[in-house]
């Protein structure tokens, strides 16, 4: 029998959870590069490593958390300027293949036996936030109606998550409304036009990426923070798609529908997954479908889900369909 009221209740959990933060946060990063700029960046997921492995790795050789979070991020606006100086200049299919293996290259060096004395190798690192945790203000107990409730460490960091998703879309506000936005969205719509009026086009697109790359970073280290854990083998390019069906789903080119877009496609995966897993219990699927077949179908309907929306709503629930018509 499908319990609804608990796969809704589930699904709204996961809808403003961690993980939604997390990633709304991650997809402001490549909606600015994606949807202002024009960027298709595949190796998304590498500015996330970064700045979660920058966090961690500080901690780890003996400085502060409040160290390591700066550091992160100045680590992945620096990898979107080693990453974009040889890559900017490529045509737009070729700098997705270029993102993309470099981002599973980063990885794979990330995780080796060479780098293990660094990042401790397929082992990843662990326990590197409680200075965090330390500052947490909220009494021991569990705050919501019903089983809408969190316990009172998943509060602390759904409030330091979210505020940080709040003060990066209104940056992303104030960027993208000053001379800097129109020049971006200028060299989406037509990077030769934005070049004749005297516009370094190059310089423009790199400064999207580091920007860009930058919020890869306060995502990943969110979530590394969130898991008291960091390891090479969470960072794989399903992460970067996953950014790409919130970012299309809210409205590429839009201020809020990376937010928008996180929360339901959470809400949306939570749901199928739960739904999948109760209706299997159910027998409804009769052998065809087993529990341990649920994850495999789950990541599935992602990339079914995004072929989709760029099939027949590319332009997303808020967004304009020109705002994704790229000059391949």
């Amino acid at each position: 029998m499908i319990q609804w009221d608990n796969i809704l209740i589930d699904a709204g959990r996961a809808a403003i959870g961690i993980p939604a933060a997390a990633y709304a946060m991650s997809a402001l990063g490549l909606n600015l590069q994606f949807g202002y700029t024009g960027l298709l960046n595949f190796g998304h997921v590498a500015f996330m490593l970064v700045g979660a492995y920058g966090t961690a790795i500080t901690v780890d050789l003996g400085g502060s958390l409040w160290l390591g979070i700066p550091v992160g991020i100045a680590l992945a606006a620096l990898l979107g300027l080693l990453l974009g100086f040889p890559t900017l200049r490529l045509r737009t299919d070729y700098l997705a293949i270029v993102t993309i293996a470099a981002g599973e290259i980063l990885r794979l060096i990330v995780r080796s036996s060479g780098a293990e004395p660094l990042t401790n190798g397929v082992f990843g690192i662990q326990a590197f936030a409680d200075e965090f945790f330390d500052l947490n203000p909220i009494v021991d107990g569990r705050y919501g109606i019903g089983r809408f409730r969190f316990d009172e460490r998943t509060l602390w960091v759904l409030i330091a998550a979210w505020a940080l998703v709040a003060l990066g879309t209104w940056i992303i506000w104030k960027l993208t409304r000053s001379p800097w936005g129109r020049v971006i969205r200028s060299i989406r719509e037509d990077e030769d036009a934005a070049r004749s009026l005297g516009k370094n086009v190059f310089w423009y697109k790199l400064q999207s990426l580091m920007i860009g790359g930058a919020y890869g970073a306060l995502a990943g280290i969110i979530l590394a923070v969130d898991q008291q854990n960091v390891s090479a083998d969470f960072f794989i390019p399903l992460l970067t798609f996953y950014a790409y069906t919130i970012v299309i789903l809210g409205g590429p080119g839009t201020v809020f529908g990376p937010i928008l877009g996180s929360i339901l496609f959470w809400f949306l995966f939570e749901l199928f997954d739960e739904f999948l897993f109760d209706a299997v219990a159910a027998g409804w699927f009769g052998d065809v479908i087993e529990t341990t077949d649920v994850g495999a179908i789950r990541f599935a309907a992602v990339g079914v889900g995004l072929m989709l929306l760029m099939a027949f709503r590319p332009q997303g629930i808020f967004g304009k369909r020109e705002e994704v018509l790229l000059d391949v």
